[in-house]
């Protein structure tokens, strides 16, 4: 008995609809991503063995660059925060910054303080594209006398009041001590004795106590 011969179909694949679905999820990804800004402060930080993650929200950040200039941020999830302390430093220091140059320093991510106070106002009339052509000489701390960061440091506590505050030090590798001496007096003077270094995590020693502890990914 002769075998049925079966018919032939082709082999194409109407690949019309599939298309359609891929331009609307590309679509849907690039609507809804959340670029992460480029990093200005080029920091190198000390490596450490380190088991505790670093916060992300209400953290209060001094960053000490290899030149030895001092920069002062805080968390970009704080808005409310940002608001309270860059009005609170306008206020104290007669400085009359309008809504929108308040608003560079509560709003634009990454944003960060890098100048004394008489150059904040020229600082914050910049939007975020034009700030990352400035150079900022750093705040000045050197010393009890001659220490802004003691007023940053200050207006910070009273802005997270009642929340608890992750009060970390970010510091170059290659800085030199009497800058990080003049950070610690500003902390001192507001009576923040405890902070927390940030610094490039490294995997323990093979065999020591953190190995064992660590957990297996």
């Amino acid at each position: 008995m002769r075998r049925a011969k079966l018919p032939r179909k082709s082999t194409a694949v109407d690949m019309t609809a599939m298309c359609d679905v891929a331009f609307l999820l590309l679509s849907f990804f690039i609507l809804v991503a959340r670029y992460k800004p480029a990093q200005d402060l080029n920091v190198i930080t000390p490596s450490s063995v380190s088991s505790t993650p670093q916060p992300e929200k209400d953290v209060v950040l001094i960053t000490i660059d290899k030149d030895a200039k001092v920069y002062f941020s805080v968390s970009d999830l704080n808005v409310s925060e940002k608001k309270a302390i860059i009005s609170a430093i306008s206020t104290a220091k007669g400085l009359h910054l309008t809504d929108a140059e308040m608003k560079h320093f509560y709003a634009n991510p990454a944003a960060y303080i890098g100048v004394p106070f008489s150059y904040l106002k020229g600082l914050l009339d910049k939007d975020a594209e034009q700030l990352r052509n400035v150079k900022m000489q750093g705040i000045p701390c050197k010393d009890s006398t001659d220490n802004e960061l003691i007023d940053w440091v200050k207006v910070a506590v009273d802005a997270f009041q009642g929340k608890t505050m992750h009060l970390m030090v970010k510091g170059d590798q290659a800085s030199k001590y009497p800058s990080f001496q003049g950070v610690i007096i500003a902390l001192k003077k507001n009576e923040q004795l405890k902070f927390q270094l940030v610094t490039e995590p490294i995997s323990a020693p093979a065999g020591s106590e953190l190995d064992k502890t660590a957990p297996v990914l």
